[in-house]
């Protein structure tokens, strides 16, 4: 049975907290992850179990401990593929960042389907006999930083800082045209494509809010390079919010078709990781591909 502890050191509280309230707020466990380390006494404040409304402060020594029984999936059913060698931008106890090659889809969608990034990674982490967990996805040809689990207890918290954007993605693309203005918010909902159920629509079905940062780098004759940051997660987000002011992505092959370029140039750059119960945040970047660099 596989264990995963850690040893933490109580840190900004500012006013009286207690132990519940620190675990929920400042460290993001689940409640029902608590109530586990809770009613199994594997939560110890300075190596005492102390109750859940026990109030601690700065320099307390924390120690938490899970098992597998505490996850409804302690393991994703993944095909180890080592076909390719991963590029690991980052690496530590509980997670990876990984360098996603354009083309690759990031999870496999049918029984036994290998040949995804999670497929890779799968392989990588069954060398020290552990395992990969999806934490957020790319597009099949979008290349770039990725963050990828390595046990059951970072994957909920991972999740929630992505969802709430304390861990912050920034994005390169290279564009149709010269935008104007250099920089602005693109707000458009985004919803399903009636004639095309594998494209995203502006205003189509079943809409969702969509907000998208962007910000002129550099300009060539008649093409962009720009930087994004999202604001919400909507799938095609960035390729349908460019494409709607008339500067679709170069080489999208959705909705971009006629682009003379056959690879899409958007890219994941920049990652702003926070890493789950330590809280610290590490920005890291993934060097730009070939495509990109022979565009420019």
């Amino acid at each position: 049975m596989q264990k995963w502890e850690y040893k933490l050191t109580v840190s900004n509280v500012n006013e009286e907290t207690s132990l519940r309230e620190y675990l929920q707020k400042k460290l993001l466990i689940p409640k029902h992850l608590i109530f586990t380390l809770r009613t199994n006494e594997r939560v110890l404040v300075n190596n005492k179990y102390l109750p859940m409304n026990f109030p601690i402060k700065n320099g307390d020594k924390l120690h938490l401990s899970f098992i597998e029984s505490d996850f409804s999936l302690p393991v994703q059913n993944l095909i180890p593929d080592n076909s390719i060698k991963l590029e690991i931008l980052y690496e530590d106890d509980d997670l990876l960042v990984v360098n996603k090659p354009r083309g690759f889809k990031t999870h496999p969608n049918q029984p036994g389907e290998t040949n995804t990034l999670l497929n890779f990674c799968e392989a990588y982490l069954n060398q020290t006999n552990q395992h990969a967990f999806m934490i957020h996805r790319l597009d099949q040809f979008t290349s770039g930083a990725i963050i990828v689990g390595k046990n059951p207890a970072v994957v909920p918290i991972l999740v929630r800082l992505i969802k709430d954007k304390v861990i912050y993605r920034n994005y390169l693309a290279w564009t149709d045209g010269i935008i104007n203005p250099a920089s602005e918010t693109i707000e458009k909902a985004i919803g399903f494509d009636p004639e095309d159920k594998r494209k995203r629509k502006i205003d189509g079905g079943k809409p969702l809010p969509a907000k998208t940062d962007y910000m002129v780098q550099s300009t060539t004759n008649d093409h962009s390079l720009v930087e994004l940051s999202l604001h919400t997660g909507r799938t095609h987000q960035l390729r349908v919010h460019l494409a709607s002011i008339g500067h679709p992505i170069v080489g999208d092959p959705l909705y971009n078709p006629n682009s003379d370029n056959d690879e899409m140039l958007l890219h994941s750059w920049k990652l702003t990781l926070i890493r789950p119960y330590y809280m610290d945040q590490i920005e890291i970047k993934s060097p730009l591909p070939d495509s990109f660099k022979k565009f420019m």
